[in-house]
């Protein structure tokens, strides 16, 4: 089967829409499909368009950044011949090009599935409650137009302001986690590096963004050193230079500087290999997330599948993981004392929270999720497909 997937950022940069995206991609050719990723071509350095594990990446150039948006004059002409030839077009949501990708899909006839990923909340500023705007109406047509909906988890589904105005089009996938068993010598070598043994260790594996509630992990901090006088955060994911969010850095950063190195490391971006060390080496990963921009948090899944239970914020959709599985804490949005509470009860009853890696293994996998896909797929293509062919054989 011929699948395009259309996403305004992909590989190389790093965001769990992203992650998703490329995860889903590379699984869906290694089954055999042929996949191309349709994504903007962000940073001028990048190929115009290149292969990367068996899928053909085209990136159409940028003209115009519009807060994390970016404008794209050729998109169109773009999107309209590849749809052409291919059999379903995935678009992966919160997208500006959503209504058009829709109606160009409805032109060829081809069927259209999108992946619902998060509400777009940018920054305070009246730009971007524009923007907000303008990209939830695109997104509407687009939902208007399509044959199904891909959702995390039928929590977030129902409480989304998208999301639950298409809940008959709703299919429930869960996320793509892949994550390897970590080794204890890996692991215990992250200790040494990080100055971690014989003392409690928090993790965040994140951009430093403005809907990550970083503000209220470094809050809870003074009540934890309270308990914990040696308890150190590791913070996993880029820091600098986040697309957007140069105040949010300007802010935060005297708070961080003023709990100090022994209580606070950026370890910035982590290769894959080294995460399985990272979040065994934790003895709590947090997602303090402020509001639906997060809608899961596929760092709790893969901090579960290396023994290590998480506590996140009662947004739906993110507080799915501990609550599926017994393996963390949901605490109030946006409150330190409740966070810290919820650690401390984590670092104090650590068998309290532990659980079978075969139990997460069992709900969450790559598998799980490129087989729904292809079941979805499989439902929706035939017809449209043969549609397809009849057009295409009258152009030629």
């Amino acid at each position: 089967m011929k699948v395009l997937l259309v996403l305004t950022y992909y590989h190389p940069h790093v965001s769990g829409l992203t992650i998703y995206a490329k995860r889903l991609a590379t699984a869906l050719a290694r089954r055999g499909h042929q996949v191309t990723v349709l994504t903007s071509r962000y940073d001028p350095a990048l190929p115009a368009e290149e292969v990367i594990d068996g899928v053909r990446i085209v990136r159409a150039p940028v003209q115009l950044r519009i807060s994390k948006g970016v404008i794209m004059l050729s998109f169109p002409w773009i999107a309209w011949r590849l749809i052409r030839r291919h059999d379903v077009l995935s678009v992966h949501l919160p997208q500006f090009e959503a209504s058009l990708l829709g109606l160009l899909a409805h032109l060829a006839i081809r069927p259209v599935i999108l992946t619902y990923h998060c509400d777009l909340q940018l920054p305070k500023g009246w730009l971007n409650r524009v923007v907000d705007r303008v990209v939830f109406v695109s997104n509407f047509f687009a939902g208007r137009l399509a044959q199904a909906a891909v959702a995390y988890t039928q929590d977030f589904a129902e409480h989304s302001h998208f999301l639950s105005r298409f809940l008959d089009r709703v299919r429930v996938i869960p996320p793509p986690v892949i994550m390897p068993e970590p080794e204890a010598e890996a692991v215990e070598a992250f200790r040494r590096a990080h100055d971690l043994l014989d003392r409690p260790v928090v993790g965040m594996a994140a951009r430093l963004a403005t809907e990550k509630g970083v503000e209220v992990l470094i809050e809870a901090v003074p009540h934890l050193l309270k308990a914990f006088p040696r308890l150190k955060v590791l913070f996993a994911g880029q820091y600098e230079d986040v697309m957007g969010e140069e105040a949010y850095y300007r802010r935060l950063m005297p708070l961080i500087e003023r709990l100090g190195p022994d209580h606070w490391e950026f370890l910035g971006l982590l290769g894959q290999e080294q995460m399985p060390a990272f979040f065994a080496a934790c003895d709590v990963l947090v997602v303090p997330s402020l509001n639906s921009t997060e809608s899961f948090g596929l760092v709790q899944v893969e901090a579960m599948l290396c023994g290590t239970p998480s506590v996140a914020s009662n947004l739906p959709g993110v507080r799915q993981p501990p609550l599926m599985t017994g393996m963390g804490e949901v605490t109030p949005i946006g409150d330190p004392v409740a966070l810290a509470e919820a650690i401390t009860r984590i670092i104090r009853h650590p068998d309290q929270y532990t659980r079978p890696r075969s139990l997460i293994e069992d709900t969450f996998s790559l598998d799980r999720t490129v087989s729904g896909y292809e079941e979805l797929f499989d439902n929706l293509v035939p017809g449209q497909v043969m549609a397809g062919k009849q057009i295409e054989a009258r152009e030629a």
